[in-house]
């Protein structure tokens, strides 16, 4: 079936609400009285364990507050969040945005599992996160959870687990809309609408952001191919949720997006596209269950411009790729005191790169290359929630069989003579993980936790076969690459001196074993490679206080990590892993005089790291301050103010042997909203 084909199956699914759930709020008078039916459009409660965990949770107002607008921005209010450069989704190229937790970085692919209403979103072939596909406005909460996970598409999430929510109808009910343009005549608009239909509802999105962007290169670094970082992007979504029954509800989604940037030179443009359509039937009964299915479709291109001449070197036109996948959960009450959740989940992710090398002064093809293959996993999971009183107890157990398959990379001159071929060998095989943990309530004001777990990550398809550049800095693949497994433990306390007061501290170690990373062999020369371990210990805090109109909230992490080496890696024995900080804070003031009235500034810190993995470039230290202002006009209309990096700090975001990129500068948005 043809991706085309599946998402027409998906969206006929959406009008099936109706039919369904279209039955009379009221009884008729001669018939007896039946319960009202609830739809909330989320999966099912968190499990008790979320508290054994260390758990940030980023409720709706913090969600879209965002003095940037954009969920990376939201997101960097958690403790230990790391995106592999500190550029957003409007100046990097899309293929970096990976994220991580806890320092666990080192290349541009995601080290957390990241779930939209509980389905993967990274993308199949790179590993990416497409940020600019995730409007905040849309969401109701966000659970952030760090440290490796056992259960449902566990063997994603080796430094945690980020669960992005929809927001539930009677959130946005009606019509939310929303529109801005800032001092660079950079403009953005997005609206959801939200419709009833009988006891289901349907949600329609969208979302369009466009600019000519800032100057990426330092002033006296620029030539006359210099470009600013200009991007456009837009995304749509429609997503319905109807009863079957009392305690069954079906969740569809329909999703497309599409982002263009051009980053340091003219000509220098990237594009990422998708689509994706999910069904998702969740159980609310005395047997509970979570039962999904779902299909992606991806793209990416990108130009690769020479330093020296200007002119295009590389034309990565395509690199098409699909993800698919499911799980099922069942929660079966088969023992007093007992949360038991037993599931399945299965993932298969499969993309070719296509690119051409180009003459760089005549622009010919001097070299046509394919590259490619498969990656699949099938696990199996059980977890158990034990309650004693004040203590509870936490197991989890999962089972995993991943495979690498049909890998190959090919190059053939520009009058099809080959010129390099390489066909891996198929290879699968079991990994098990585990985690376990227990909580106990101290006090009415205290909880006291502590857990230990492993974790497991497969390498993607990027990493096995596509090399890149970067110019002049080649990175090579490795076909041969073994999957990354975590170990850790960790400790903390959740206290609440006085209601309006609530901290969070936990200290943890985490050890990843094979760790991918890009290994310098030249100066102008990486390749990926296993690396024996990166050791990552440290400290995570927060605080969220609340008193009458003015509230606090308040993060910070510091990070001890220490590469492992051996073999070709020796020599980065001790060494702290490429673009890892070990100190990041952030602090938060808000003030909300009236309904709808919310000032607040962020101050924000990220300490000195490195570009390389040899430490021979170093990324400054950099603190910014943004601030956020809504002011109520009428019922529901606002208008909004939001500044970026108010002091115009200088964001080193990239230094290859002094080339540099910077990240945003002062920015000033002014703009109005609806039903906010």
């Amino acid at each position: 079936m043809t991706f085309a084909a599946r998402l027409l199956l998906a969206a006929s699914l959406l009008p099936f609400a109706a039919p369904l759930a279209a039955q009379d709020a009221e009884a008729m008078p001669d018939e007896p009285e039946i319960d009202e039916i609830i739809v909330t459009g989320r999966g099912l409660d968190p499990a008790l364990s979320t508290g054994i965990y260390a758990t940030t949770t980023l409720e709706r107002e913090t969600i879209v507050s965002s003095p940037s607008g954009r969920i990376e921005d939201v997101l960097r209010n958690v403790a230990g969040f790391q995106q592999f450069r500190r550029s957003d989704s409007r100046s990097s190229n899309p293929s970096a945005q990976g994220v991580t937790l806890r320092a666990l970085g080192g290349n541009a692919t995601s080290r957390a599992l990241v779930l939209l209403d509980g389905v993967p979103i990274a993308d199949p072939f790179f590993g990416y996160i497409p940020l600019s596909a995730i409007p905040p406005e849309t969401l109701g909460t966000i659970r952030v959870t760090r440290g490796g996970g056992s259960g449902p598409f566990g063997a994603g999430a080796l430094a945690g687990t980020i669960e992005l929510e929809s927001a539930e109808p009677a959130t946005t009910g009606g019509f939310l809309g929303s529109t801005a343009i800032n001092d660079r005549a950079e403009t953005e608009a997005s609206g959801v609408l939200t419709q009833r239909l009988g006891s289901g509802f349907a949600v329609a999105s969208g979302r369009w952001d466009r600019g000519q962007g800032f100057y990426t290169t330092p002033d006296n670094q620029r030539v006359p191919a210099t470009a600013r970082a200009g991007f456009e992007s837009w995304n749509a979504a429609l997503r319905g949720v109807a009863p079957l029954t009392t305690d069954i509800e079906v969740q569809a989604r329909i999703a497309a997006f599409r982002d263009a940037r051009t980053l340091r030179f003219k000509g220098a443009d990237s594009t990422s596209e998708g689509e994706e359509a999910s069904i998702r039937f969740v159980g609310r009964g005395r047997w509970q269950f979570d039962a999904l299915a779902y299909v992606q479709a991806r793209d990416f291109s990108n130009i690769v411009i020479s330093s020296t001449r200007f002119t295009p070197t590389l034309n990565q036109r395509a690199t098409p790729s699909t993800g698919v996948g499911g799980k099922f959960e069942l929660r079966p009450p088969i023992l007093e005191g007992h949360d038991i959740r037993i599931g399945a989940d299965y993932r298969r992710a499969d993309g070719e790169l296509q690119e051409d090398a180009l003459n760089a002064v005549s622009g010919a093809v001097t070299e046509r290359r394919r590259a490619g293959g498969a990656t699949s996993n099938l696990g199996i999971f059980v977890e158990d929630d034990w309650q004693i009183g004040p203590l509870t107890l936490n197991g989890g157990l999962r089972a995993d069989r991943s495979s690498i398959t049909g890998g190959f990379y090919r190059a053939v001159s520009a009058s099809g003579v080959p010129v390099s071929t390489i066909t891996a060998p198929d290879r699968s095989d079991w990994s098990v993980s585990w985690r376990a943990g227990a909580l106990f309530y101290a006090t009415r004001r205290l909880d006291i936790r502590a857990a230990a777990y492993t974790g497991l990550r497969l390498p993607t398809l990027n990493e096995l076969y596509r090399p890149f550049v970067v110019f002049p800095v080649v990175t090579e693949a490795n076909a041969n690459l073994v999957n990354e497994r975590l170990r850790g433990f960790e400790v903390g306390l959740d206290w609440q001196p006085v209601n309006a007061v609530v901290i969070a501290v936990t200290a943890f170690d985490n050890k990843v074993e094979n760790a991918i990373a890009n290994v310098t062999i030249s100066p102008n020369l990486r390749r990926r490679a296993n690396l024996p371990a990166v050791d990552a210990r440290g400290i995570e805090a927060s605080i969220a206080a609340k008193f009458g109109t003015v509230s606090l909230d308040g993060a910070l992490a510091w990070t001890d990590a220490e590469v492992r080496g051996e073999g070709v890696s020796a020599d980065l024995d001790g060494k702290r892993p490429a673009q890892t900080p070990d100190f990041a804070a952030t602090l938060t003031l808000g003030w909300e005089p009236a309904p709808g009235w919310r000032l607040a500034g962020t101050l924000r810190h990220v300490a000195a790291q490195f570009e390389d993995d040899r430490e021979l470039d170093s990324l400054p230290p950099a603190t910014t301050i943004d601030a956020f202002l809504a002011l109520p006009l009428g019922k529901k209309l606002s208008v909004v103010a939001r500044a970026e990096n108010l002091t115009d700090e200088a964001i080193v975001t990239r230094n290859q042997g002094g080339s540099i990129d910077l990240g945003a500068p002062r920015t000033f948005w002014l703009g109005l909203r609806y039903g906010f």
